[in-house]
């Protein structure tokens, strides 16, 4: 993927976190780790590897919110994301 690819996939996820936080049930600690790395889709100057990271970690939170367990399908997205932001922050 090209970076202006990742940025453009970093932008619409940023849109369904928004959404998202807008509702109730929604805990918005959720959302804590992502906001923690201070990476957004504007921050263009960033290495493509920083918003590979911060994608993996939003689609982690964005799984979490949408899953009922972690058994579930959007659970195990949820996992998986967390292991692909686990191995892109090492790779910073």
């Amino acid at each position: 993927m090209h970076k202006d690819e990742l940025l453009e996939l970093h932008e619409q996820m940023v849109l369904i976190m928004e959404y998202f936080k807008d509702l109730e049930h929604v805990d918005d600690d959720l959302f804590e780790q992502y906001g923690e790395i201070d990476v957004t889709p504007d921050d263009v100057h960033m290495s493509k590897s920083e918003h590979k990271h911060a994608v993996f970690v939003l689609g982690n939170a964005l799984a979490n919110a949408m899953s009922e367990d972690e058994f579930s399908d959007a659970g195990r997205v949820g996992k998986r994301m967390k292991e692909l932001a686990e191995d892109a922050e090492r790779k910073l």
